[in-house]
């Protein structure tokens, strides 16, 4: 692992443990502040929009002008947004803040483009789950020690302490060198990224998977707090399990082929909406959390499997296209089941639940294999 790669992993894991602090927490502390199950799900699909709508752009942009500059803008934009929520007192402002950090979500695209481009002899499968697990490690840290603070103390002092460790986070970012260009062995194959079927079957599959993933998980912590009557440590830990479950199924499927990965994912995450559904203890709950690891295992794999059929020099932007089509699973599914949730809660669960079994299904017949060439 080069430096550069290092300082991006140990930056990331930074900004897991500032995240982690509150974004579990982020319902229940719009809850606080007013706003109800329907108005919590919308604002919760509005900060997805905004990522969303930064993600083709953002793609675009570090193809053209390189991966790094586009990194650099999102840590501070990203930096600043925190501490406009860290300072913000009320719900509308508050939710301003909120939504100026969902732009931040358009490091995804030139970011894994980056660590794709500097994995060395790591294969892309390798690199992107490598990074994406120092991420949840920070996480593993963030909601208990959030819980913990939040319970004692308020759940604003959360917002603070992110905010810090962000500028930190974008500090060791700064340090890191522009990448060289990956050679693309086949120039020919697959560059135009409007016209390549494969890729855009992928782009399906992947929204429609997601989506699934998604639906319950947005609610559940307030789920867990007003019908289980579960307090913000324990809903902070059950984070944490689930960042260990994150953590643990990145490192174990790392290795395995992207199609292998992604699919191992689907009935990984179904368990989180199964055991919450029917679990009535904290142990069941801390299961789930633990399995809805497959949720990122999934999505680091498909930007893997992406990368086989796509040209080097557009990768960026197909990065863009399939973080915009993960945004846009991201805006639909809370404001979706806010809706449900507010009419029966269980329903939340069953429509995941029986989502994901259908679109496992679709995707073992589906979903394209390997290329018989390396790209």
């Amino acid at each position: 692992m080069n430096r550069s790669l290092k300082l991006v992993t140990i930056s990331i894991f930074a900004w897991g443990v500032g995240e982690g602090m509150f974004l579990l927490f982020q319902p229940i502390y719009l809850l606080k502040l007013g706003a109800d199950p329907i108005w919590i799900g919308a604002v919760l699909g509005g900060m997805g929009f905004m990522t969303t709508i930064a993600q083709i752009p953002s793609g675009y942009l570090s193809d053209r002008f390189g991966m790094r500059p586009i990194m650099w803008i999102s840590w501070i934009w990203g930096t600043l947004a925190a501490w406009f929520m860290a300072l913000s007192n009320s719900l509308p402002l508050f939710v301003v803040g909120l939504l100026l950090y969902g732009l931040t979500g358009s490091v995804m695209a030139p970011m894994n483009a980056y660590i794709t481009a500097m994995r060395g002899k790591w294969s892309a499968e390798r690199a992107l789950t490598f990074t994406s697990a120092a991420y949840h490690l920070g996480t593993v840290i963030g909601p208990t020690l959030g819980g913990f603070l939040g319970q004692k103390y308020d759940l604003k002092l959360l917002y603070l302490i992110a905010a810090i460790l962000f500028i930190i986070s974008t500090a060791l970012i700064l340090g890191i060198k522009k990448p060289s260009i990956e050679i693309h062995h086949d120039p020919g194959s697959s560059s135009e990224i409007i016209h390549n079927r494969i890729f855009l079957r992928l782009v399906t599959l992947g929204f429609i998977t997601i989506f699934f993933m998604l639906f319950a998980q947005s609610l559940t912590p307030i789920y867990l707090e007003t019908t289980h009557q579960l307090n913000l440590q324990e809903i902070g830990l059950l984070g944490t399990i689930g960042s260990f479950g994150n953590v643990a199924l990145a490192l174990a499927a790392g290795s395995l082929p992207a199609r292998i990965g992604f699919l191992i994912g689907i009935p990984a995450t179904l368990l989180f909406p199964l055991l919450l559904w029917q679990g009535k203890n904290f142990s069941m709950f801390g299961a789930a959390y633990f399995f809805f690891g497959g949720y990122r295992l999934s999505r680091s794999m498909l930007l893997a499997l992406t990368r086989k059929f796509v040209a080097s020099k557009n990768l960026g932007f197909a990065y863009g296209v399939m973080e915009t089509a993960n945004g846009l699973a991201l805006i639909l599914a809370p404001a979706l089941s806010g809706l449900v949730y507010n009419q029966n809660q269980n329903a939340m669960f069953i429509i995941s639940i029986v989502g994901l079994f259908i679109i496992f299904i679709v995707n073992l017949f589906v979903l394209p294999s390997n290329p018989g060439r390396s790209v």
